[in-house]
């Protein structure tokens, strides 16, 4: 992981998995979720969804050694819970806002 890059990472089965907010995952998060403006001002209303939260991490998941299925991806969220999947969540968003 390399915060100079704005990558933070998520445990999934004991592997920490690298979550790298790059243009390219950037702009697949919003061909599914639709603009990242309006994605951010429902975290900040406390309005964003289980399954959006899912889907920012899903694309902006980095290959890593064996498979990672996004079912497994929403189950990590679900085992950390929502208090220890915010910190990823702010970290993303917080890149998504300043860039690099």
């Amino acid at each position: 992981m390399n915060p100079a890059r704005g990558e933070t990472a998520i445990a999934v089965g004991g592997q920490d998995i690298t979550l790298r907010p790059s243009f390219a995952a950037l702009v697949a998060a919003e061909q599914e979720l639709g603009s990242l403006f309006a994605l951010v001002e429902r975290a900040a209303e406390g309005r964003l969804m289980l399954h959006e939260m899912v889907a920012l991490f899903w694309h902006c998941a980095v290959p890593a050694e064996g498979e990672l299925s996004r079912e497994r991806l929403g189950e990590a969220v679900t085992e950390v819970g929502l208090v220890g999947a915010a910190p990823v969540l702010k970290a993303l968003i917080g890149e998504i806002l300043k860039g690099r």
